[in-house]
């Protein structure tokens, strides 16, 4: 990741930009970008079967949250905009389970504690989905950059040495931090 072409001066400065809410400036942005979210995505929906929800239909409408009027969004740095797309992507991938579990099982959901060791799997696109997500939520309200490792490994399918070096710490920091975020998240699952 660090001598990807991503990592140019330039994407600092459309960031700036964009930041400053030039629309134009996060379109450069993401269309640099775009390759590797893609990546990311088919990386994370590979293994899916009879879905409508593809890599490019991933990537696209995490675009359009990223661009929404309503989010405020601001991206200090190209971690800060990786952060924010797998936290988009973890949006669209959820609203895509529970509308597709509400019409499957009239919306009756059940709860299954499992989070695997290795996020280099697929996302599944069911009820465990929807119980981590719920169980996420909790983390992030008692530890955000516990929640944001998660985001990163789960949700974008980033290894342990790229969120360490997006996020400027080291990889044993991110492995504890990814340990200590599957074992609350185990918990709060079983409690629903």
């Amino acid at each position: 990741m660090a001598d990807a072409p991503e990592s140019s001066p330039e994407i600092t400065v459309w960031l700036d930009a964009a930041r400053g809410g030039d629309r134009e400036a996060l379109d450069r942005v993401l269309g640099t970008l775009y390759q590797e979210l893609h990546t990311l995505a088919r990386r994370q929906l590979s293994g899916q079967q009879n879905n409508t929800l593809d890599p490019t239909s991933l990537v696209h409408e995490s675009y359009l949250k990223l661009i929404g009027a309503s989010n405020g969004a601001r991206f200090e740095d190209r971690a800060h905009f990786f952060a924010y797309a797998a936290s988009a992507m973890r949006s669209v991938v959820v609203d895509y389970a529970r509308n597709r579990m509400a019409r499957k099982r009239g919306g009756d959901l059940k709860r299954v504690a499992e989070i695997p060791e290795e996020a280099e799997s697929s996302l599944r696109l069911d009820e465990n989905l929807l119980a981590l997500d719920t169980a996420l939520e909790r983390l992030t309200a008692v530890d955000a950059r516990l929640a944001k490792v998660v985001e990163l490994r789960y949700f974008a399918g980033l290894s342990e040495q790229e969120i360490a070096e997006l996020l400027e710490r080291s990889e044993r920091s991110v492995r504890r931090d990814w340990q200590k975020a599957r074992l609350f998240l185990h918990a709060a699952m079983r409690e629903d």
